[in-house]
């Protein structure tokens, strides 16, 4: 194999949604090493799901009204899937016009946009529209239950349950943890459309009537602030999952059963300064293309080259500048089949291995028939 050595790279953050088969190893804290007075929480990074704070964070809890994270991320994918426009009219029906708790008042037979819908359900928290959701999606709020759980077993949350689709009501069936909800808000920020309406602070409906205020006051004073979703209720207590972005790089911190909104703010806070101040994304690809590789008795003289796998890593900010070694064959004999494996991009951190990437064919390269063989070698020939 002959090693092509690339140029060291500077911290530069690519965006990526693929999730990482190795990572550079991180360990999370734990309880005691940073002053968290929440019972159950987690701190966790989007791109690479690195986590770096848990505590307790698999024990099963209610989980108020952060539950609607599972909600909107079904709303948001039912739109991006064209199943459903922002501007389709949602018509509420007596029940879902019978919610109280955090709510807009929707009246029976009231009709309001999606947006207005996920605007009232993200920013105020409504839970008459998101039962009003629910019931336009899928029938009846029960029928999008089941569905909300089938959505949390594709993600593989193996403490979650659902039993309604607002969180409002304390059932010993409806629980999530906090590693559970970081996930599932991994996966709704994943979405740039529900940042349109998280990182919104004050808005109004009905022809602007009737004010909301984002029941997350993160959004209003913390740098960089996503989203995403506050709760309560007397059994769950404050609960929070909290989203910011700077420079790159997103986290999301998620609190459980605070004793105040101050204290599930504080420790939120906490943890996000912590990730901000500790860690930073670095890419795992060059910033230079690779080469292409020259093909012998192949219909092309050479093949284009990508690499699959993890894109981006976790680690210490002030850390050394990774480097990135290519190693490739001198060439290949056709036919090339697109994603054969083809060689290896190896990028380390002072002496450490951040991950070993495959490199494949990008395209398919057959072998050259006889006819178009003689003729390139004829080819060869004249222009001697």
């Amino acid at each position: 194999m002959k090693t092509l050595r690339l140029l060291l790279c500077t911290l530069l953050t690519l965006p990526v949604l693929l999730l990482p088969s190795r990572a550079f190893a991180l360990e999370p804290l734990r309880d005691g090493e940073i002053g968290i007075a929440a019972p159950s929480a987690i701190l966790m990074e989007k791109v690479t799901g690195q986590v770096l704070y848990e505590k307790n964070a698999d024990e099963r809890l209610l989980p108020a009204s952060v539950t609607k994270v599972m909600t909107l991320l079904l709303i948001v994918e039912d739109i991006e899937a064209g199943k459903l426009n922002l501007d389709d009219i949602v018509t509420a029906s007596a029940r879902a016009a019978s919610f109280g708790g955090s709510c807009v008042y929707l009246e029976e037979g009231e009709q309001m946009s999606v947006h207005e819908m996920l605007k009232c359900i993200t920013v105020a928290s409504a839970n008459d529209c998101a039962v009003a959701m629910a019931e336009h999606l899928a029938g009846t709020e029960g029928l999008f239950v089941e569905r909300m759980n089938r959505r949390a077993e594709e993600l593989g949350l193996e403490n979650t349950h659902f039993t309604n689709c607002t969180g409002l009501f304390e059932d010993a069936e409806h629980y999530s943890s906090a590693r559970d909800i970081a996930l599932m808000s991994r996966e709704l920020i994943s979405h740039p459309l529900i940042k349109d309406y998280s990182t919104i602070w004050m808005d109004s409906i009905r022809d602007g009537s009737f004010g909301l205020t984002n029941t997350n006051k993160l959004v209003y004073w913390y740098e960089g602030c996503t989203g995403l979703k506050t709760g309560f209720t007397s059994g769950a207590m404050y609960c929070l999952s909290a989203t910011a972005e700077r420079d790159g790089t997103e986290y999301i911190a998620v609190i459980m059963h605070a004793e105040s909104s101050d204290s599930r703010n504080a420790d939120a806070t906490a943890l996000l300064n912590y990730g901000f101040s500790r860690y930073a994304l670095c890419p795992l690809l060059p910033e230079s293309p690779l080469p292409e590789l020259p093909v012998e008795l192949g219909s092309a003289n050479s093949v284009p080259l990508s690499v699959s796998g993890e894109q981006a890593v976790l680690i210490p900010k002030g850390s050394a500048a990774p480097e990135y070694r290519l190693e490739l064959p001198e060439r290949v004999t056709a036919p090339v089949a697109e994603g054969d494996a083809i060689g290896t991009l190896t990028v380390t951190l002072g002496g450490e291995t951040l991950a070993e990437l495959p490199v494949r064919a990008a395209a398919d390269v057959p072998k050259i028939g006889v006819v178009p063989l003689f003729l390139r070698l004829l080819g060869s020939l004249v222009g001697l």
